[in-house]
């Protein structure tokens, strides 16, 4: 049996009629870093809870380090989860010694580790402030903070980057590439594809409770190939203009002037042939780049534009939940 940090095999979960994972299976080896990819509802969350044992899949098998979930093996393990909370009485650093030692650090080993952390991300100054009296990034980091006291060998993060400011993000972003360096395993789960893009060393897609894809980055973007991305004035649809010349056409995540579309490329057709096809069809051109594919293209690609699009949704916070 593997040792990896996590196995899921067939795993099914249902609430009532409702399938909320269906048939999952993946691997997380170890000393890698997987983003776990999809929309809000996509069934991300109930599969990192069945991984920790917190609830158990109707059908299929789970192994955390070769074994069922288990206290054992959990005390290697830094969880996340998605819905935030804290101690709002306690301070930042009681806050990061507590989960500590609950994962088994000595109480002076959990000071020195609380102390640490919190000079490292900027938060030594507020070692004693309340959790109450934090901003709530501040409170976010703290939690975040709080997973990593023990140094696990695998660290599960659900959707980490949720209610962070951009600073807040890069600053997350590097503790990831630091616990990655000294040898942890990271599983963390998004609905956000750019921060896979620059951490992940795999991916798994999942659109309603499904596995849509597994493999590296590189496999990912193999699904597209090479296109052209299109910014034309609103209001003309370059998928039906294109489509009978045999161009797949889905609109594109850029933000910006005009509407993003991107054309993909066949085998033996060049940018090119694309400029020529979309200058042919008549549309308003504002801008035209040669480029390879994004991960939102790929989900596009294999579940369609209108389940694409709940990636751009933001999920609703749960009632005392710190973002």
């Amino acid at each position: 049996m593997s040792d990896a940090p996590l196995i899921l095999s067939h795993a099914t979960k249902r609430f009532g009629a409702f399938t909320a994972v269906s048939d999952l299976s993946f691997e997380v080896p170890a000393g890698q870093i997987i983003g776990f990819l999809g929309p809000n509802g996509a069934g991300k969350s109930t599969s990192l809870r069945m991984s920790l044992g917190v609830m158990a899949p109707d059908e299929g098998e789970v192994r955390l380090f070769g074994a069922p979930p288990e206290l054992k093996n959990l005390k290697r393990v830094g969880f996340l989860p998605e819905e935030r909370g804290l101690y709002k009485k306690m301070n930042a650093r009681d806050t990061i010694i507590y989960f500590g030692r609950l994962k088994g650090l000595s109480a002076s080993d959990a000071r020195a580790r609380a102390d640490e952390l919190l000079e490292a991300t900027g938060l030594g100054k507020f070692r004693t402030t309340r959790i109450s009296k934090l901003s709530k990034g501040m409170a976010q980091k703290v939690q975040i903070l709080s997973t990593l006291a023990h140094r696990p060998d695998f660290l599960i993060l659900d959707e980490p980057f949720s209610g962070l400011d951009p600073v807040n993000q890069q600053t997350l972003e590097d503790l990831i590439k630091a616990e990655h360096a000294r040898g942890a395993t990271i599983l963390f789960s998004t609905h956000v594809m750019e921060h896979a893009e620059r951490l992940c060393d795999r991916i798994v897609m999942l659109a309603r409770g499904r596995k849509v894809l597994d493999g590296t980055l590189e496999e990912a973007y193999a699904t597209l190939g090479s296109g052209a991305r299109i910014t034309l004035e609103p209001g003309f649809d370059l998928a039906a203009a294109l489509a009978p010349k045999g161009f797949g056409v889905h609109r594109a995540a850029d933000k910006g002037p005009g509407e993003a579309w991107r054309v993909d490329l066949a085998p033996g057709q060049g940018p090119q042939d694309a400029l020529r096809a979309v200058l042919e069809a008549g549309a308003p051109i504002i801008g035209f780049q040669p480029e390879e594919a994004r991960l939102r293209d790929v989900f596009v690609s294999l579940v369609g534009e209108a389940e694409a699009a709940a990636l751009d949704t933001p999920a609703v916070p749960t009632e005392g939940e710190v973002v």
